[in-house]
């Protein structure tokens, strides 16, 4: 996510066509997946616009955004203040490659459009903090475009791993098999795959009791 990509309101709030696109398909896999009650982390929420639909469309679940830009950190608060949503938190600051991070328990973890806008070691940071604060059985959601096999599902995503790796050569469309085996160092092992829209993924992954 781009902020020049972005729709900006005088009250703050951005607006992301591609969360307005998103954002059904992508509770409708999550609905089907989280728990019945419990604290959601959200890293790396964006505008806010995914926060404050899912705690609509899950009312059973608190959910907790966070982020490390400001602009964004802003945009999620005055999107939280127009919504009022009861069960979503204020956002928190979080970078995930702080030693320890401002949550310390949640029961799933989602993290939406992220690991390819970065360095590989944010993945793994990622993974490993997941791991540090979910329970036995507690769920890490990862949504986004996904070599399978070591292959493109499509030709717009190698075009778009291409446009990504121009920009940053860290950056990248993931493969699922590493993303999987750099999971299960952190007793996190994949379970399920949601095919989505617009060629893209929700890996489900589960905390094991290892």
């Amino acid at each position: 996510m781009r902020l020049e990509d972005l729709n900006a309101s005088d009250d703050g709030r951005l607006a992301s066509p591609s969360a307005q696109r998103n954002r059904e398909a992508i509770a409708e896999a999550l609905a089907e997946v989280l728990p019945h009650s419990g604290l959601v982390l959200e890293v790396g929420s964006g505008t806010g616009e995914h926060a404050v639909h899912f705690a609509r469309a899950m009312p059973h679940l608190i959910w907790q955004p966070s982020e490390r830009d400001n602009d964004c950190l802003r945009s999620i608060s005055a999107w939280e203040a127009v919504e009022a949503q009861a069960n979503v938190r204020q956002p928190l600051y979080l970078d995930v490659t702080d030693a320890q991070w401002p949550v310390m328990a949640a029961d799933a973890v989602i993290c939406i459009n992220m690991i390819h806008i970065a360095p590989w070691s944010v993945a793994q940071a990622l993974l490993r903090g997941a791991s540090r604060i979910l329970p036995s059985g507690g769920l890490l959601c990862l949504y986004g475009p996904y070599r399978v096999a070591g292959k493109h599902t499509s030709a717009s995503n190698r075009a778009f791993d291409t446009h990504l790796r121009a920009i940053n050569s860290e950056w990248g469309v993931r493969d699922l098999d590493a993303v999987s085996n750099e999971a299960r160092a952190f007793n996190v092992e994949l379970e399920r795959i949601f095919q989505m829209p617009a060629n893209n993924l929700i890996a489900i992954l589960r905390k094991s009791a290892g």
